[in-house]
């Protein structure tokens, strides 16, 4: 079995994604709807992490 090595952020990304649909089709029910909060979801968790890391960066100086 092939190994995959990922950096965290590629991590965070590919959990970001996956959490998002999974969170987009548990939680509404018309498809547009599951579509809308998934991307909605998805962006809000790279914004995060971005905003997360940039506090990291400046807490750590």
């Amino acid at each position: 079995m092939p190994k995959i090595n990922l950096s965290h952020f590629e991590a965070a990304v590919l959990f970001a994604l996956l959490t998002s649909i999974v969170m987009g089709i548990t939680s509404k029910k018309t498809q547009k709807e599951q579509l809308n909060y998934g991307a909605y979801c998805f962006a809000m968790f790279v914004l995060a992490l971005f905003g997360i890391g940039w506090a990291m960066r400046l807490g750590h100086g």
